[in-house]
């Protein structure tokens, strides 16, 4: 066994979790499935799947293909991902943990004796059965909360109330096809970080054309040229002006959620006498 922690997933809430546990000292690394479809593309590590490297608040991640390279990657200070939707490098690595932060809203395929210590964030999971702990991940006063039995609350299907507005900031394909950029008004190229009009186009899905649901910060939108299919989430809009300059950063919410795994993991740690460092 090593004392590493594999996380599973690099989206921005689980982008969050790889972070604060980089940032202490922890040796972590990443599996990803080979078409991440991340909105919130600037405070995701998940990239590196695509551009070989992604940073957030100064962490680095680097795609990696073999055990040699996770090595290189940990001496120099960053974050290894492998492409590796099914776990084979986790039956290879064997970590003293395995954190699910896939957030599919059920389990796909994270079972508890897949390492010493095992955490899920979010609906799906039951602790005590499926992992060691579960950390809520819906918005309201139980967010971050560790659970060593039971479950979160299941999926509502229902965005968590930003700025008075909940479905209506998130927007989903309005067709099948690959989506594609746009210029505004003023042929600007309209992108994470653009402020938006409610009717607005923000960018087609084939010659479908995508229009803004409210008038806000772009927050997240998926990465061109992605084949989307009818009905997927496709881009977050923020109704909070004030927040142009956090699209890069660690959301409070990922931040929260961050902090209950790591307690969650020392925690059991100390109980089991693993060893992580």
């Amino acid at each position: 066994m090593t004392n590493c922690v594999i996380v599973r997933g690099a989206g921005d809430l689980a982008t969050g979790t790889i972070v604060r546990l980089a940032n202490c000292g922890l040796h972590v690394a990443v599996t990803e499935c080979a078409r991440p479809s991340a909105i919130r593309r600037r405070a995701a590590l998940s990239e590196a799947v695509y551009d070989g490297t992604a940073e957030v608040e100064g962490v680095v991640c680097r795609r990696v293909d073999s055990e040699a390279d996770l090595t290189d990657a940990w001496q120099a200070g960053q974050v290894p991902l492998f492409v590796d939707e099914a776990g084979d490098s986790i039956r290879a690595l064997r970590p003293a943990v395995v954190v699910d932060a896939i957030l599919a809203k059920r389990n796909l395929g994270t079972r508890r004796d897949m390492a010493p210590i095992t955490v899920a964030l979010g609906p799906g999971f039951a602790a005590g059965r499926d992992v060691d702990a579960v950390i809520e991940t819906m918005r309201g006063h139980n967010l971050g909360r560790i659970f060593y039995q039971g479950a979160a609350l299941p999926n509502t299907g229902v965005p968590g109330n930003i700025g008075g507005y909940t479905g209506e900031r998130v927007i989903h394909a309005p067709a099948d096809g690959a989506l594609t950029c746009v210029q505004d008004a003023a042929g600007q190229a309209v992108g994470i970080g653009s402020v938006v009009e409610k009717g607005q186009v923000i960018a087609r899905v084939g010659g479908t054309p995508v229009y803004a649901t409210l008038t806000g910060v772009l927050r997240g939108l998926i990465r061109p040229g992605y084949p989307v299919t009818e009905g997927l989430k496709i881009a977050d809009i923020d109704p909070r002006l004030a927040q142009r300059d956090n699209c890069g950063t660690i959301s409070d919410k990922a931040r929260c959620i961050a902090g209950g795994v790591l307690e969650a993991i020392l925690h059991l740690a100390r109980e089991r006498e693993v060893m992580l460092f």
